[in-house]
């Protein structure tokens, strides 16, 4: 694997991650609590780790080919989502009244985000399709390990722009209390939106 192809791989890879999603979602809600953007991020970061994982260990292939199997990642997925954006909306954080909570939930923040982003089939579908494209099978590195270092890669462009946005949000709506409520409703609404769209996708599917 070449320079070149590592740079081609980020270029492309770096286009999902600045694109919204559950995981720009997730990283927002984490911003308006206290101190807990750090564990969000290693939660979301370990999702995509995973799916680093499974799709070079081949795994990835064999699920994509039992129908059934992505059916069932897809819908737990879509339910999570699901439930975290209909708590998000009937609970949307605050800056100020979950400090001393938020402090002490760690662990629970990380799990949560390990949920989000290893839960989610699109993160799944995005390794299958992308990590087999920039590898090769001719070049001095075995394709397994082709494939971690460009999971890698990409794993490392989330952590970047999963931490800006944590703690951008929380910079820039720890003054205005009232529109980090709209923001945690936004968050919710855009969880839930997402799961409805997986759920109409496997429906029609």
């Amino acid at each position: 694997m070449t320079f070149s192809v590592l740079v081609a791989f980020w270029a492309v890879s770096i286009l999902f991650v600045i694109t919204p999603g559950a995981d720009w979602a997730y990283a927002i809600s984490a911003g308006l609590k206290h101190r807990v953007v750090i564990p969000a991020v290693g939660g979301l970061l370990s999702g995509h780790l995973i799916a680093t994982m499974v799709v070079a260990g081949g795994v990835g292939t064999l699920v994509a080919k039992h129908p059934v199997a992505l059916s069932v990642l897809t819908v737990a997925g879509a339910g999570y989502l699901l439930w975290l954006g209909i708590n998000m909306l009937v609970r949307p954080s605050t800056l100020h009244a979950d400090n001393v909570e938020a402090s002490r939930s760690w662990k629970r923040w990380a799990i949560k985000g390990l949920c989000v982003s290893g839960l989610n089939p699109k993160v799944f579908l995005l390794f299958l399709a992308l990590l087999p494209q920039f590898s090769d099978v001719t070049a001095p590195w075995p394709v397994p390990m082709q494939m971690i270092a460009l999971g890698l890669v990409h794993t490392f462009s989330c952590g970047v722009i999963y931490l800006l946005v944590g703690f951008g949000s929380q910079v820039v709506l720890r003054a205005r209390p009232a529109a980090a409520h709209r923001v945690s409703r936004l968050s919710g609404a855009a969880m839930v939106i997402i799961a409805v769209v997986l759920f109409i996708e496997q429906m029609l599917g």
